[in-house]
C-alpha cells in the first residue's frame, strides 16, 4: 500500500513509501481509508516541532483526521461491521486511568495518537483500535466524515463555559478549526461572531460561515476594534487558536471582565502571565484539548445531519494521496483552508 510518512528528523522529510497492509489483532480494526485531513498537528510535525521530534519513532504514517471504511474486524470488537463508514477519534484513551474513569477521557494520562505514536490514516489502509472508531449513518458524506475530528474541537470549545447562546465571541485565528467556531457558535445562537485572521482567504470564508464582523489585526487593531462593536465592555466569550503570543493577549484584552477564556492554540514557547491583572478582571480560563468523548462527537453529528453546519466550504484542496506532499506545500504558500487527501483517485 502507498502511504505518506515522515521519514526524517528535520524540516520536511516526507516521502511517499510503499508497505505492507497491516493485520488488525484483538480490539482492533482494518480500515479502507478513503479521506484524510491534513490540519496544524501535521504542519507541526512537517517542522519538526520539538515536542513532536521528543515522541516520534521515524519512519512514521502521518495523518489522524480519517474517514474510512470497516474492513476486517479483529477478534473481540462489536458494535460495528465490515462495510461502515466511520471517523476516528485522535485521542487513543487507556479507559483505565482517574481521567478516563471519570468521563475525561480526552485528558486520559496515557494518551497515544495516530500519526505520533502509531501509524496515521495518510495511508491506503490502517489498523486502529475500535475503542476510536465513531460509526457514521450511512448516507453521512465521506468528506465532511474526515473533518469529524477537528470540528468535534470546535463544539467543544463553543458548549464549554457558559456557552455561546445569547453572547458576543470573538474566534481569534480563522485556520479550519476557527472556522468551524464561527459555524458552530452561529448555529448555536451567538448574539455576535467576530472573526480575526491574518490571511485574507481565511477570513472571506469565515464571512461565508457567518461572521457578523471579520478582522485582520495587521489592518486594525484587534482590541479596538472588538471594543467599538461591544460598547467598549469587550466580547462574553474568547476563543483563541493563533498560537502566537501576541494573538492570546489580543483576545485576552478583548474579553469583558469575568468573560470565558477558551484556549485551543498555545504559543510554542512559555509566556509571562501578569497574574495581577487576571486577578482584577476576572476570565475563566478553559482549556480546550481534543472533544469530550463521546459527547462532542454526538452534537457534531447532530449539527451536520441537521443542516445546521455546512463544513463544505472549508474543502479548499482534494489530493491524490500520490501527491500528498504538494498539500503541505499549499498550506505553507497560505493557500489552502482544509486540503483533503483521497486515496482512491
Amino acid at each position: 500500500m502507498l502511504a505518506l510518512c515522515k521519514t526524517e528528523a528535520t524540516v520536511n522529510g516526507i516521502e511517499l513509501r510503499e508497505m505492507d497492509v497491516p493485520e488488525p489483532g484483538p480490539g482492533e480494526v482494518l480500515l479502507r481509508v478513503r479521506y484524510a485531513g491534513l490540519c496544524g498537528t501535521d504542519m507541526h510535525i512537517y517542522h519538526w516541532a520539538p515536542r513532536m521530534a521528543r515522541r516520534m519513532v521515524l519512519p512514521r504514517v502521518l495523518g489522524h483526521e480519517v474517514c474510512a471504511v470497516v474492513e476486517t474486524l479483529g477478534e473481540g470488537v462489536q458494535g460495528m461491521r465490515p462495510g461502515d463508514q466511520v471517523s476516528l477519534e485522535s485521542h487513543i484513551y487507556c479507559g483505565q486511568c482517574r481521567q478516563c474513569l471519570m468521563d475525561q477521557k480526552h485528558l486520559c494520562a496515557h494518551t497515544r495518537y495516530p500519526g505520533i505514536d502509531v501509524d496515521g490514516g495518510f495511508a491506503e489502509w490502517l489498523v486502529v483500535p475500535a475503542s476510536i472508531v465513531w460509526v457514521n449513518p450511512p448516507d453521512f458524506s465521506p468528506r465532511l466524515s474526515a473533518m469529524m475530528e477537528p470540528f468535534g474541537i470546535a463544539v467543544h470549545a463553543c458548549n464549554e463555559g457558559t456557552g455561546v447562546a445569547g453572547q458576543r465571541v470573538l474566534v481569534n485565528g480563522c485556520g479550519p478549526i476557527g472556522l468551524m467556531a464561527v459555524a458552530v457558535a452561529k448555529a448555536l445562537g451567538a448574539r455576535q461572531v467576530i472573526a480575526a485572521d491574518l490571511n485574507p482567504l481565511r477570513l472571506a470564508t469565515a464571512e461565508a460561515l457567518g461572521a457578523d464582523l471579520c478582522v485582520n489585526p495587521a489592518e486594525r487593531d484587534l482590541v479596538q476594534t472588538t471594543r467599538a462593536v461591544t460598547r467598549n465592555e469587550g466580547v462574553d466569550v474568547a476563543i483563541e487558536l493563533t498560537g502566537a503570543e501576541a494573538g492570546l493577549f489580543a483576545s485576552l484584552d478583548a474579553l469583558r471582565r469575568g468573560g470565558d477564556y477558551r484556549l485551543i492554540g498555545a504559543p510554542a514557547n512559555p509566556v509571562a502571565i501578569d497574574l495581577t491583572t487576571w486577578l482584577r478582571t476576572g476570565p475563566t480560563i478553559h482549556n480546550i484539548h481534543g472533544r469530550r468523548i463521546w459527547r462532542s462527537w454526538q452534537q457534531a453529528g447532530d449539527l451536520v445531519l441537521d443542516g445546521r453546519v455546512d463544513l463544505t466550504p472549508l474543502v479548499s484542496h482534494v489530493v491524490p494521496l500520490k501527491d500528498g506532499a504538494s498539500a503541505f506545500d499549499l498550506v505553507l504558500r497560505g493557500q489552502a483552508v482544509k486540503p483533503l487527501l483521497a486515496m482512491d483517485t
